[in-house]
């Protein structure tokens, strides 16, 4: 398995105040829904209350990340098939698997009775190619010596550039003064050696936070036990060099993607723009060459 190459923080911008890159790992499975991650960031950061009513779509009041969200736990309610035939394995197979996610605790809170619960707390990801930081036009965004990406409230002009350009969704503007805000993972409580509200407050750990290249080697290990435990469809999500370079924020999902609201590939948009400009600057030059060569020839 292959992980960001940036797995420590950007030595040519902060030298010898680069500090190891640091992250979030969160572990889905054991997501119990408590929304103590929500109710964290927003004491912590004072983020503006939004809890709203409920989407109809299972107990998910606040619905996705915006200005006013920073954390959003996602509730996914899946209808399983009961009983040995459904679940396509011999009786003996199913107790040792039973056994084995009992004894070395992989079993997860979200399933049982028919019905798997599928939680998750979104965040922002961190990217290690940002398309916002790229496209702010006044240096708002910016890399932290974490190697985090940050807003700075103000010298955001509110301009919006970089909500389109974020692959995810995350970025919003506040509607009563135009800026756009988002998760900082902290970055007041980091300069202080502290750990993040949200992943301090978790009761369970699914927040995990710490140096990337300890929780990439984490999530692994997690990984490997849970597909042992019969979790066919765990996976990483993030946790490689993909379109964004890998995130400063992944998870450990027990289902694709899409399922949770999130793409499966996701890509900086601005990551091709040189060869894209190439490629229409050749297509300019080629219509140019063919229009001066119907004039001349039309003349003759």
């Amino acid at each position: 398995m292959s992980y960001p190459l940036e797995t420590h923080s950007w030595p040519g911008s902060y030298g010898a105040e680069a500090k190891p890159r640091m992250g979030f790992f969160t572990d889905t499975s054991v997501c119990i829904g408590c929304k103590a991650c929500e109710v964290a960031c927003k004491e912590w950061n004072r983020v503006p209350d939004s809890v709203g009513p409920f989407t109809g779509q299972s107990y998910d009041n606040t619905g996705e990340l915006n200005a006013n969200t920073w954390r959003h736990v996602a509730f996914i309610e899946q209808r399983r098939p009961t009983g040995i035939d459904a679940a396509e394995r011999s009786l003996v197979e199913a107790a040792a698997l039973n056994r084995l996610a009992t004894e070395d605790g992989v079993d997860t809170y979200q399933e049982g009775d028919g019905l798997r619960w599928l939680m998750s707390s979104d965040v922002c990801k961190h990217c290690t190619h940002a398309a916002c930081l790229e496209v702010c036009p006044t240096g708002a965004l910016f890399r932290t010596e974490f190697g985090t990406v940050v807003v700075q409230e103000d010298v955001c002009n509110g301009c919006g550039y970089c909500i389109p350009a974020c692959p995810f969704g995350v970025l919003d503007q506040r509607k009563e003064d135009g800026r756009v805000w988002k998760c900082t993972l902290c970055y007041d409580r980091l300069k202080d050696d502290k750990e993040p509200a949200c992943a301090q407050a978790c009761p369970t750990n699914s927040i995990q936070f710490g140096e990337l290249d300890e929780l990439h080697e984490r999530a692994a290990g997690r990984l490997e036990r849970l597909t042992e435990a019969g979790q066919k469809e765990a996976r990483l999500y993030g946790a490689e060099d993909d379109g964004v370079g890998g995130f400063g924020a992944f998870f450990l999902l027990l289902d694709e993607p899409e399922v949770y609201g999130l793409p499966p590939d996701p890509v900086d948009p601005v990551r091709h723009l040189g060869s894209t400009w190439a490629a229409a600057g050749a297509a300019a030059l080629a219509l140019g060459a063919g229009l001066a060569a119907a004039v001349l020839g039309g003349r003759r």
